[in-house]
């Protein structure tokens, strides 16, 4: 294997990137295999699903994710390796690899079983989701290429970028400005195959947008456009898009009332009859922040788990809870619920503000100043959530209640823009005008 072959076959996989980490001796199938001091990992290689293991002990606490890894063998096939996991400290935080090799016929076990130092680990992501791996020993034709050569940092990875694929933010960056260009656009939505169909309603920005980029609806929490999260939000004035409100997610309760009970019964005991006086209607809204009662629906917001001092969680089995003035759980999203929508969606993110007309249908126009965001962690969102700046702001409602009822359900937690660049390790108000011309 050399480093043309090791990119070949990872490019026919449809991965973007290796990344590269040189082993320690602690680096093995026993002591499992250090990726990083931090949560942002889950960025880059995505998860099926996290388990929390509480211990009762902040030392002992850890999540367990499922990924779907297999090893590249050496002439291009892969072995399945279906224990793998990432282990989850967030007393650290870190994150180390473990189960690599149970099962997996044709893993690296003489390499990965070792305490032999400076082996290399290459790691790679394909278009549908696997990480695929594969191992060398340090004095290998293919370690020393790869020591010999210079590549970009990510925390303990270098990274090698496969000429296959192009820079990603320059395709979304000129697309954005394509349609900046293109002034008012009719509003419209794809739908699940690609067919343009009408779309009249006032939500109907961020289905344009995204029809004009392409993106159908699929049901799956992944990034929109080529790696990135797309969202729009609507604006007066193009010039000023720091104080509007955007929706960074919209993930069901997991536990409490809400979820043991149903929505209806849910809304039935903590919702309020409708404001404008919608007969036959009752809505379950308002902004919930962390640790302020709601007038409303008499409801208070906790984060529990999290310690904001240290800025780390305490405990696996936290959760984002409402409850009820009798110490009821309301409604909760657990954090490992949480965190895996989190880091899944928002590792890279573009907001694009928008303005709307409605002259004998509505149209869309979107502007050229747009907020970037890249690198998230979990631990960053529920910051922001026990500061106040994301909260829980729902639109959930329950109609024909003496006849037919009918629920729609929309948790939200939002934040306004201006405080987006809290959630981002780096962010930037970026001006298409400027980087197209």
């Amino acid at each position: 294997m050399d480093l043309i072959n090791l990119k070949a076959i990872f490019s026919s996989y449809g991965c973007k990137k290796v990344y590269v980490k040189k082993l320690a001796p602690n680096d093995n199938s026993k002591n499992q295999v250090y990726l990083a001091g931090s949560f942002d990992i889950l960025n880059i290689f995505p998860i099926k699903e996290i388990l929390n293991e509480p211990a009762g002990d902040w030392k002992k606490e850890r999540f367990k994710a499922k990924i779907d890894f297999s090893w590249v063998v050496e002439d291009g096939t892969l072995s399945d390796a279906p224990y793998s996991q990432l282990i989850l400290y967030p007393k650290y935080p870190e994150v180390r690899f473990s189960g690599f090799l149970l099962r997996s016929k044709k893993a690296p076990s003489k390499l990965m079983a070792t305490r032999l130092a400076d082996r290399l680990l290459f790691l790679g992501v394909t278009d549908k989701g696997k990480i695929l791996g594969y191992v060398a020993s340090p004095d290998s034709p293919l370690a020393k290429e790869v020591n010999n050569n210079s590549f970009d940092n990510y925390g303990v990875f270098r990274i090698i970028e496969l000429s296959l694929f192009e820079d990603n933010r320059v395709k979304l960056i000129s697309e954005l400005f394509r349609i900046y260009n293109m002034g008012w656009i009719k509003s419209k939505r794809l739908d699940s195959v690609g067919n343009v169909m009408v779309c009249e309603s006032p939500n109907c920005g961020g289905y344009t947008l995204e029809a004009e980029l392409g993106i159908t609806p699929n049901g799956f929490s992944e990034p929109d456009f080529l790696g990135w999260e797309v969202k729009q939000f609507g604006v007066d004035n193009f010039e000023k898009i720091n104080s509007k409100v955007i929706t960074l997610m919209t993930p069901e309760p997991t536990h409490g009332y809400y979820k043991t009970d149903g929505a209806e019964a849910f809304i039935r005991k903590y919702g309020y009859n409708d404001l404008n006086g919608v007969p036959d209607r009752m809505n379950f809204g308002g902004i919930h922040r962390a640790g302020e009662l709601h007038h409303r629906t008499n409801l208070r917001m906790e984060v529990m788990g999290f310690d904001n001092e240290t800025g780390k969680i305490r405990n696996t089995d936290g959760a984002i809870v409402l409850v009820d003035d009798k110490g009821r759980e309301a409604a909760s999203w657990s954090f490992s619920s949480m965190l895996l929508h989190w880091n899944r969606k928002h590792n890279q993110a573009c907001f694009v503000p928008s303005m709307s007309e409605n002259n004998g249908g509505r149209s869309y126009k979107y502007g050229n100043k747009v907020i970037i965001g890249v690198g998230t962690d979990f631990q960053l969102f529920l910051e922001q959530m026990v500061k106040g700046n994301v909260y829980y702001d729902p639109g959930i409602k329950l109609e024909n209640i003496s006849t037919k009822p009918k629920v729609k359900k929309r948790s939200q937690f939002r934040v306004k823009s201006g405080d987006l660049q809290s959630l981002y390790k780096t962010s930037e108000i970026l001006d298409l005008t400027q980087n197209n011309s």
